[in-house]
This record gives C-alpha cells, structure tokens and sequence, in this order.
C-alpha cells in the first residue's frame, strides 16, 4: 500500500500535472472572460440585427404546450437552437483566441533553427565494408587487365 502511495505523489508532483492543474484553472477564468464578452460585447449589435431578439431564444417548436386554464396539461416540445448557436459561438470565439495566443507565445520563443548535425562517423564494419568493396573492385580490373 506504501508503494501505491509514494507511486501517487510522485505522479501528483511531477511538472505535467502541476502544470495541468494550472492550465485548468486558468482557463476555468479565461472561460469567463470569453463568456461575457460574447454576451456583453458581441451579442448585443447581433440581438439588433435580429430584430431585437436575443438568439439564445430562438427554438424550432416541434410541438406546441397545452394549457387548460393556468395548467400545463402538455409541455412544449421545442428543440433550442439559440442555445446550440451560443455555444458555437462561444467556441469559434475561445478557439480563435486560443490560436492567436499560441501564435503569439510561439512568435515571443522564436527558437533559431537548429542546425543540420555533421553526418556521423561510419561505424567500424560499414568501413571494414567498403574496403573488402574497394579489394575486390581492383581485384575485377585486375582482372580485365590481364
């Protein structure tokens, strides 16, 4: 049981995961961020766009309520397609976000190139093998010669 715990805080402490836990955080804050810019910045000029109507309500009815008085005797059945192209949106607008982040992080690094490593040495047999080549090529045009 010892082993299976030290096992674990060896995991629990390694970088990846302490880094892992991080980049969750931060991007449970960053989610917020992008969240209210979609619903308070981006949303608004769309809503006017729309006649006024805010997009998370848009639904296709598939089957209207019945009601009886103040009684809902059948739900409505509606599919929320205001809702879906919200969390489209949400996404393209964190997804772009995200790849204008990396591309700046990556233009920041600018690692130079690394450079072309010299060829290795051949190895003791590979030049055992082209002399045995070379013999026996000269010994072939010794041989035409004769």
């Amino acid at each position: 049981m010892s082993k299976l715990i030290k096992e674990f805080k060896e995991f629990a402490v390694k970088g990846n995961v302490m880094d892992m836990a991080v980049g969750i955080i931060i991007g449970g804050a960053f989610g917020k961020i992008v969240s209210s810019l979609v619903a308070d910045i981006v949303m608004p000029p769309i809503t006017l766009l729309t006649s006024g109507s805010n997009i998370q309500d848009l639904k296709w009815v598939l089957r209207e309520a019945v009601i009886q008085g103040e009684e809902v005797v059948t739900p409505e059945v509606a599919m929320t397609v205001g809702t879906f192209l919200q969390a489209v949106l949400d996404f393209i607008i964190i997804a772009f976000v995200i790849f204008m982040l990396i591309k700046g992080m990556n233009k920041l690094r600018k690692e130079k190139p690394a450079e072309p490593e010299a060829p290795a040495e051949p190895s003791a047999e590979v030049k055992l093998l082209e002399e045995i080549k070379e013999l026996l090529k000269k010994q072939q045009s010794d041989k035409q010669h004769s």
